[in-house]
């Protein structure tokens, strides 16, 4: 790598021009390598003033970041996604980039829904907190699983543990028992996990609707779109939502749940709700909701009755202010978007979309936790066996290729299509649609910005096709990164320099 670097430094006729060139994605462990056409136009008239193609540019392509969000693949690109994940989830609080500033007067809640239990795991828990800062946290935890009855489970393995584990210890999130515990129930809940939420949040909605008639609150009459009228309640709930995956590899969300009014001229309107309902009322509606929010998912050839899907029993909700409060919009806001960037890592396992050909080399129905989950989800997941061999290998194809769609005999394929995820297939940061503003508007007013930066009169425009990915060498992936992260830190301790912070 060194030698790779040094020839690039010595032999390149202008070095400093590569740099410059790579600069866009410098800092991107594998970015897309374009080929095509470079056009300068003049902004006003778009007038053409020059065009080349990129063999005449060094490398003879233009390097573009790859945009992967998920920071154990690529850094740099998750460093962006999460600050304009930042901007999305606070956006809803405060205002701001189009949502109007009103929203700050909105009630707003942050709850955390969990998954329930599929049998004991070790555990770390602090019932009380003397640390200044959570993610360094030292305080002494409780034993893990106090036990009177020291007696072993079925399969002889202890369900008694009276360690206090560390924050890094290895074992938080393992079972007690790997044979007692129910991976096939958790990566089914995995699955339908979206469909508890959005169940939830339909209760949430009615049980406020309810509220608003019993207090004598009118609903609302809006048009719709082929111009007929329809009667709303007064109130809807707009939500941005992060799934973040456990030690165990369950899932459950984090959640701001904001409360919002409607307006009869203007349906897409954010307004404040009316008066007469509050936060304590979508406090109670979302506690009346996860206690009676349930179903069943449908039959399965492994078990007829299917499996049941609710919450958990450790719901958390807090409130949130701008300023003093249980949490602060700023507080809520980083602590959402640095799990917006995670996905699998914090179980050990990450990889990419699992095939017939890879599988084998992570699902093991006698391994360890994360072999068995990966295999409870390629297990479920199988074709409908009853289906001809040739027809079997045309829907296993179209598992390993294509979105799942409810019109398919087996509702479960979706646990091989995201094996590699523990069977959960939900994106990991979702909102609703008036709760914030959008990733594409935060990009193109990135890009925007970059364009006028130099306030000149040109616009470039490019035509490129796709040529691969990654860098030519390992020594251009050192040289760029390095420019970058220097160019970074130079950044960052001029920000802090700017507002007074110690360097």
């Amino acid at each position: 790598m060194q030698a790779q670097a040094l020839h690039r430094a010595v032999t390149t006729p202008d070095y400093f021009g590569w740099l410059e060139h790579v600069k866009a994605a410098a800092g991107c462990v594998r970015p897309v390598r374009l080929v095509g056409t470079v056009d300068r136009v003049e902004a006003g008239t778009g007038r053409l003033l020059d065009q080349r193609r990129t063999d005449e540019l060094p490398d003879g392509v233009v390097y573009k970041a790859c945009g992967n969000r998920r920071a154990s693949l690529c850094a740099d690109c998750a460093r962006t996604y999460q600050g304009d994940a930042f901007q999305v989830i606070r956006c809803g609080i405060i205002g701001g980039k189009t949502v109007p500033d009103t929203v700050a007067r909105h009630p707003v809640l942050f709850t955390t829904f969990t998954a329930p239990s599929f049998g004991p795991v070790h555990n770390r828990t602090v019932t009380r907190h003397t640390c200044t800062e959570r993610r360094r946290c030292d305080c002494r935890p409780q034993p893990c699983h106090v036990r009177r009855n020291t007696a072993p489970c079925p399969h002889g393995q202890p369900i008694a543990c009276h360690t206090r584990h560390e924050p890094g210890d290895e074992q938080v999130g393992q079972p007690l028992c790997l044979d007692c515990y129910d991976h096939d129930h958790q990566v089914v809940w995995n699955l339908w996990s979206g469909e508890l939420w959005r169940r939830t949040k339909q209760a949430i909605e009615r049980h406020l609707a309810t509220i608003c008639r019993q207090r004598g609150i009118p609903p609302v009459q809006v048009a719709t779109r082929n111009g007929r009228t329809r009667t709303v309640a007064p109130v809807r709930v707009s939500h941005g939502k992060v799934a973040e995956m456990q030690r165990r590899g369950a899932v459950h969300f984090h959640t701001l749940l904001r409360l919002d009014g409607i307006d009869p001229d203007n349906p897409d309107a954010v307004i404040p709700p009316p008066a007469g309902i509050g936060i304590d009322d979508l406090d109670t509606a979302i506690h009346t909701a996860v206690t009676q929010i349930a179903f069943t998912t449908p039959a399965h050839p492994d078990r007829r009755q299917g499996w049941p899907i609710a919450w958990g029993n450790q719901v958390d909700i807090r409130r949130v202010a701008l300023t003093d409060g249980e949490v602060t919009d700023a507080t809520v806001a980083g602590y959402l978007a640095k799990y917006a960037t995670k996905s699998t890592e914090i179980t050990g396992h990450c990889s990419t979309r699992l095939t017939t050909a890879t599988i084998n080399g992570y699902a093991d129905p006698d391994g360890d936790h994360l072999a068995r989950l990966i295999d409870a989800c390629w297990r479920l997941g199988r074709p409908d066996p009853t289906t001809r061999p040739h027809q079997r290998e045309q829907r296993q194809a179209a598992v390993d290729t294509e979105t799942p769609t409810s019109a398919k005999p087996n509702p479960y394929t979706g646990l091989r299509r995201w094996a590699h995820m523990l069977g959960y297939g939900g994106h990991f940061l979702t909102k609703a649609r008036r709760y914030s503003t959008t990733f594409r508007l935060l990009r193109d007013d990135r890009a925007t910005y970059r364009r006028t930066e130099d306030h000149t009169e040109e616009i470039v425009v490019g035509a490129f096709t796709y040529a691969g990915s990654g860098w030519l060498t390992d020594g251009d992936a050192l040289l760029a990164n390095t420019a970058a992260t220097t160019a970074r830190e130079r950044r960052r301790a001029a920000r802090d320099e700017t507002t007074g912070a110690a360097v």
